[in-house]
């Protein structure tokens, strides 16, 4: 590839109608105002100018944007049906003892209670243990603690998203 190729999904992420681009990256972030950034500056040279704009958009978020992109995500060990993304990045999950999969649930309902807002974490790699582990340990953060963590882990989560999305784009 020489300098100034793109990569075959970028070139067909770029040259989506709006239309198509903004429903793909609805997929990625449920965020209203993460999309529309990331779709104002189209069309990206590089897949990295891509995760740049995903990475500054997911900083700029307000409180409220934040809640909309985690209404997105479902609880850990509870994918909806018909949704593969959360079933493959909570994978961990599905191997994990009854037992696990309960005090998941009793962690999940305790972190939402004390939130109000689902667990957020990069699950992508990470074992039903080392999901409960987190879980475990942010449940004594202070809100506002909990708020960064949440857009550290959902930039994660956005980066993993869009480099899919340039795989099948």
């Amino acid at each position: 590839m020489t300098s100034t190729s793109m990569p075959p999904g970028l070139v067909r992420f770029n040259t989506l109608e709006e239309h198509a681009a903004s429903a793909a990256l609805h997929e990625v972030c449920a965020a209203t105002a993460w999309a529309a950034r990331l779709l104002a500056y189209r069309p990206y040279r590089t897949a990295d100018d891509l995760y740049a704009a995903g990475d500054a958009a997911t900083a700029e978020l307000t409180t409220a944007d934040l809640q909309e992109a985690m209404a997105g995500h479902p609880p850990i060990g509870r994918p909806g049906p018909g949704d593969p993304t959360s079933a493959r990045e909570q994978r961990g999950m599905t191997g994990a003892s009854e037992e696990l999969r309960a005090e998941m649930l009793e962690l999940n309902i305790a972190y939402q209670e004390k939130f109000g807002h689902v667990f957020l974490i990069c699950a992508t790699g990470k074992t039903g243990e080392q999901m409960r582990d987190a879980v475990r340990e942010r449940i004594g953060n202070a809100p506002e603690q909990e708020w960064e963590i949440v857009r550290t882990e959902l930039g994660k989560i956005n980066r993993i998203r869009l480099a899919r999305l340039l795989d099948t784009a």
